[in-house]
């Protein structure tokens, strides 16, 4: 026996924005594999430090992929382990997004090293005759100071529709719970 009545609205919207959403982690998978390809001229990564941009698409599209996958077949088929799946790796998600993560090193990147070697970026972060000073941290903070209302908005409907999904996902979970109570 399938959900009825509200249940069946909050069921298509969940199965609506994860579908949008398992298509936005394909295409970043697909662009992290376009990336990779225009930079190197191969698919195969051989400096992780120089692919840096491409693979961290591909594990971002990757993750999404998979969380979208859970809720939207966990809505379509109204499977109540998929939907719990999803709504727990939501919050994980979330948690690792409110949990401060600041630098543990002194290194860089070996991108951004004078002379790009392999591990040149080790423990150089200050030492200006081996990496360039003006990086790309800079130039990033700079463009989200000028642009911070636009950071907040966007962080703010991200956790948005974060939360509603979570809600949308433990709705349902209680609605096939009770479905299934029924029979």
């Amino acid at each position: 026996m399938g959900v009825e009545g509200g249940m069946k609205c909050v069921k298509y919207l969940l199965f609506f924005f994860n579908f949008i959403f398992w298509l936005c982690g394909l295409t970043l998978v697909v662009l992290g594999v376009l990336v990779q390809v225009a930079v190197h001229n191969t698919v195969v990564i051989n400096n992780v430090s120089a692919s840096s941009a491409p693979i961290v698409l591909i594990v971002v599209g990757v993750v999404v992929f998979f969380i979208a996958f859970f809720g939207c077949c966990g809505a379509w088929k109204e499977s109540y382990c998929m939907v719990t799946m999803f709504s727990l790796l939501l919050g994980l998600i979330i948690i690792t997004e409110i949990g401060n993560f600041g630098p543990g090193t002194n290194s860089v990147p070996d991108s951004c090293c004078v002379n790009d070697t392999a591990g040149c970026g080790q423990g150089a972060m200050e030492d200006s005759s081996k990496v360039h000073q003006m990086g790309c941290q800079t130039v990033v903070e700079e463009l989200l100071k000028k642009n911070i209302m636009w950071v907040i908005v966007a962080a703010l409907v991200i956790a948005f529709l974060q939360i509603m999904g979570i809600i949308f996902a433990c709705m349902l979970m209680r609605g096939i719970r009770s479905g299934y109570e029924v029979m």
